[in-house]
């Protein structure tokens, strides 16, 4: 007899386990010749090896569905554990092509809402390495975290990292109050407001603890290789020529880039050039490397965002 145990770290243990175990016993039916125990995320299958090996297969095949549709319902269990692998192929195909990009808290449908941001979800799965450049509000940010957060939940990376040049703090870093997270934290704001919506509070928090979550300024990348991670570059249009090529140059196997900004919003002295428009301009025709460029028509913030953006626009050609 074999014994194994199966995490499954990507999905909250009530949605597959459901409440009092009904969806747990569902499978169970499927798998008589096993015995099956179930503890917060872990599984313990005790059986003949092969059919430890089918179980897992199946388990895997109903997280996976989950994370595609939102929702396992003990009814939807019985179909994909009793059917055969035909209507199962014919759901996968179903939900890989809608705009879905992940389910978030309490089944938040996170999708993209634009061509742009479409743009930005198929050119990630070609590309190991994508711009997103283009004004506020947008969802070129946000968008880029949900990519990641289903990035890491698919196993396809062991850890996030999120990072942002903390240029506006300027000299007055040391001035604000508490230890140094404490003083960074405002900045990286915007980074934590998107994975609120995505991951639960308490998995959130032991994320960041275990750092499979890694949210730091752009400073704390130096000398590091950053491999089997799906890595965020925010407010890119505030790096300098030099962070801009030792961020690009961190880059490791396994990885994915996707970097963001707004050239019309940049924060550096006048006598500093902005990174991100040296990389675009030596890195527009590499293989490999994506760019996508949003504009007004992306904006999914008030209906006034668009009106200030387009005003802004207009004024900077005037000029």
């Amino acid at each position: 007899m074999t014994e194994k145990t199966i995490t499954i770290d990507s999905i909250e243990p009530v949605e597959i386990y459901g409440v009092n175990d009904v969806k747990l016993n569902v499978i169970k039916k499927y798998f008589p010749k096993l015995k099956i125990i179930a503890r917060g995320y872990s599984i313990k299958v005790l059986g003949e090896e092969n059919e430890i090996n089918h179980f897992e297969k199946k388990l895997n095949m109903l997280v996976d569905y989950y994370h595609k549709n939102g929702l396992l319902t003990d009814t939807v269990i019985e179909r994909l554990l009793g059917q055969t692998g035909d209507n199962i192929l014919q759901a996968k195909e179903e939900a890989s092509g809608s705009d879905i990009i992940l389910f978030g808290n309490s089944g938040m449908v996170i999708k993209a809402r634009t061509d742009n941001q479409r743009k930005m979800m198929q050119s990630v799965t070609r590309n190991d390495m994508l711009f997103a450049i283009g004004p506020a509000g947008t969802g070129k940010t946000y968008t880029a975290v949900a990519l990641a957060v289903r990035a890491l939940k698919n196993k396809e990376v062991k850890r996030i990292i999120l990072t942002r040049p903390a240029v506006e703090a300027g000299e007055n870093l040391g001035f604000l109050p508490g230890d140094l997270k404490e003083k960074l934290d405002p900045y990286m704001q915007p980074l934590y407001d998107a994975l609120y919506d995505m991951i639960p509070l308490d998995k959130l928090n032991q994320y960041i603890e275990s750092k499979i979550i890694q949210i730091a300024p752009l400073a704390f990348m130096r000398g590091r290789t950053l491999d089997n991670a799906f890595v965020i570059l925010d407010e890119a249009q505030n790096t300098t020529e030099s962070q801009m090529k030792m961020f690009l140059t961190r880059m490791g196997a396994n990885a994915k880039f996707i970097i963001t900004g707004d050239m019309t919003q940049v924060d550096l002295p006048r006598n500093q050039s902005s990174g991100l428009q040296q990389a675009v301009r030596l890195l527009k025709k590499t293989e490999g490397i994506d760019f996508v460029e949003l504009t007004a028509v992306d904006v999914i913030r008030h209906r006034l965002v668009k009106a200030i953006i387009e005003k802004y626009e207009a004024d900077s050609i005037r000029k």
